[in-house]
């Protein structure tokens, strides 16, 4: 698919799906799942999740737990965008936020009984219009912070529920969006001249961001402002604790197989960039640590689903999602086996939420 209409068509065949999950019931969200995925649909997930296949495993294990626990659940999506990569695949990027009122603990989380929401980043591949692949990042630590039940390091970020594109256009993108990913493209290897060469501004910063730009990162990285508030609360630290990261930054498949394996996925429309990779990152553990993980001297790997908002030529907007309990893990540190320690003596009951209050 290389056209336009292509683009509407495959948002097209996404829509039942979205709009079964607007006001998520078992029955209408069981059929979406069957009627839009294969019988062996890959399904790769962020952890606890991990890889699964077919529509029922994707329901049964992903889905049903967090109904379960938030009970009035709805898919709040703020970006879509769809489209051919370099490659020939067809692809949709999503984001937005699951909400809904958090009655029953959920992977061990403590419910609330407030409303709460979790951030998605969540990407489709498409063959014979069905989706084939799923590459999917949901920011469950940001449950973990709404519940008060926290179990890793203090994030350096701000905390919020992330929102729209300011622009207000993030469901009705259109439009061809090719220099775009070579805008992004050219930022990320501006990046990665840094720290071979110790100068800071050999990244060109200013080059490629706006100067009011917003940063919205994963829960325990947070939300920056500005290159001051990007360099502070997240590229100084993740790069005194990484130095020797190597990426995907073109998309290409590259002759090194230092990288060669590290593949990214690379859609536009419009303004908005979106990229995939499962993973595209690798780097060791060193130096100064990072996020309050200790330097391991072991050799991690990231998966990243980033989305970018241009203006100008310039980067104005970008959404982050890395999975870091997956981070910890590769470490050999359970997080939510620290949650259940820092939380035993909370209820783990459910919460009755039509009883009357007096």
């Amino acid at each position: 698919m290389n056209s336009k209409t292509d683009h509407i068509r495959l948002k097209e065949l996404f829509r039942p799906l979205r709009e079964s999950m607007a006001d998520f019931s078992e029955g209408n969200v069981r059929r979406s799942i069957h009627a839009l995925f294969t019988s062996d649909t890959t399904i790769r997930m962020c952890h606890p999740f991990g890889d699964l296949n077919g529509p029922d495993n994707f329901f049964e294990n992903v889905y049903k737990p967090l109904i379960l626990s938030i009970p009035d659940l709805e898919r709040r999506d703020l970006i879509i965008l769809a489209g051919t990569t370099p490659e020939g695949q067809d692809w949709i990027g999503t984001m937005g936020n699951y909400m809904g009122t958090f009655l029953s603990p959920y992977l061990d989380i403590p419910a609330t009984g407030h409303l709460v929401h979790m951030r998605y980043h969540e990407f489709f591949r498409f063959q014979n219009d069905k989706v084939i692949e799923i590459q999917a990042i949901w920011d469950i630590p940001e449950l973990m912070m709404l519940a008060n039940s926290w179990p890793m390091a203090p994030q350096l970020g701000a905390f919020l529920c992330t929102p729209a594109p300011m622009t207000g256009d993030g469901l009705g993108v259109s439009g061809s969006g090719e220099e775009n990913i070579d805008r992004v493209k050219n930022m990320l290897t501006d990046l990665c001249r840094h720290p071979a060469d110790p100068n800071p501004e050999v990244m060109n910063l200013e080059k490629h961001w706006h100067r009011n730009f917003n940063w919205y990162g994963p829960t325990g990285i947070g939300t920056s402002r500005g290159v001051s508030g990007f360099r502070h609360w997240h590229q100084i630290p993740f790069l005194r604790g990484m130095p020797d990261r190597k990426l995907d930054a073109t998309g290409d498949r590259l002759a090194s197989m230092e990288i060669s394996d590290l593949i990214s996925h690379w859609i536009a429309e419009g303004s908005y960039v979106c990229e995939t990779g499962w993973p595209n990152m690798r780097m060791n553990l060193s130096h100064d640590g990072w996020m309050g993980i200790a330097p391991s001297g072991k050799q991690i790997e990231l998966r990243s689903l980033d989305f970018w908002r241009l203006q100008a030529g310039l980067i104005r907007e970008n959404w982050v999602l890395v999975d870091l309990l997956d981070v910890y893990r590769q470490v050999g540190v359970d997080v939510f086996a620290r949650l259940k320690e820092f939380n035993k003596a909370r209820s783990v009951y459910p919460i009755n939420n039509n009883k009357e209050i007096t």
